[in-house]
């Protein structure tokens, strides 16, 4: 059997100098968000993420992968500087990395204005590729060898200064059932930013979890999925296959943390998923090995 390899980094987290307030940020979700970075300490954990974004691009050239998934947060607060900064620090385009797909996290679609003028879409478009039911962005579908990678928008601009919820919405997951309806046999790794549960394997509190996480798991066991990855959360865990939840979810961490500074790579023969942690030095610059382990993806 053949065997795919994929990358797998999340919640990055850039930022840019200057962001490019206008009044309206003023009085808007932007104001808290940028004290809790500036003083609060959000963004001392992150002050390194421009460096270990590079990095990361080198790693990902150098490690012969099928792919790559990018499952969200490139921003903190979605100025369109903040997309700008993000694109040129990952390469966003490229040609000499593998192919990506990426969905947008929560602070890609920060605001209303950031998701009205589709700035994730705009900065992200050669992630996005893929088949789609209507001319809906979300979901899509990639092959990439046997496995299909099917990326869905779990994000919602929220009103709430401490809101930071999601939601598929129905819309979508109708669109999903009918997405994965058409796909040809093959492994289902469904992409998002948000969690169905923690790494305790409980429901996140109200104001940071999946909404309608009951529906989108409903929707997923419905359309085959086989493995979910996401981020959103900033330490990576594995849930292993339950009753409740019949497939197992990975998520990847954030790769920008300072002193988490994770990815994932995946190789995946036939059903079979090789875990493989690379995780950044700081003294030299670059990722290294960090560990290893296996698991056996839902049977079809």
């Amino acid at each position: 059997m053949t065997t795919v390899r994929l990358a797998h980094f999340s919640d990055i987290h850039l930022t840019a100098s200057p962001l490019g307030w206008r009044p309206r940020d003023l009085v808007g979700k932007r104001v808290t968000g940028w004290l809790n970075i500036k003083v609060l300490g959000r963004g001392r954990r992150f002050r390194d993420a421009p460096q270990v974004a590079t990095a990361l691009g080198r790693d990902l050239r150098g490690r012969n992968l099928d792919g790559a998934i990018f499952s969200g947060d490139a921003t903190r607060l979605a100025f369109e500087s903040e997309f700008a900064a993000a694109v040129a620090a990952l390469d966003v385009g490229d040609p000499a990395l593998p192919p990506v797909v990426a969905v947008p996290g929560n602070h890609d679609h920060y605001t209303r204005p950031a998701v009205a003028a589709g700035l994730f879409e705009k900065y992200f478009g050669p992630w996005l590729v893929g088949t789609r039911v209507g001319p809906e962005m979300y979901p899509f579908a990639r092959r990439i060898g046997h496995v299909w990678l099917i990326g869905a928008n779990s994000c919602t601009a929220n009103r709430w200064h401490g809101d930071a919820s999601g939601a598929f919405g129905a819309d979508q997951l109708a669109r999903l059932r009918e997405l994965c309806a058409s796909l040809d046999p093959g492994p289902r790794v469904l992409v998002t930013h948000y969690p169905l549960r923690t790494a305790g394997g409980q429901i996140e509190h109200r104001l940071h979890r999946l909404r309608d996480h009951a529906a989108a798991l409903a929707t997923a066991v419905g359309c085959g999925i086989d493995l979910w990855l996401h981020g959103h959360i900033h330490h990576g865990f594995i849930l292993p296959p339950t009753p409740e939840i019949p497939f197992p979810v990975v998520c990847a961490g954030s790769t920008t943390q300072n002193n988490r500074w994770t990815y994932n790579e995946y190789a995946i023969t036939g059903t079979h998923v090789a875990v493989l942690h690379r995780r950044y030095d700081p003294k030299a610059d670059a990722f290294h090995d960090a560990g290893e382990f296996g698991f056996e993806m839902k049977a079809r």
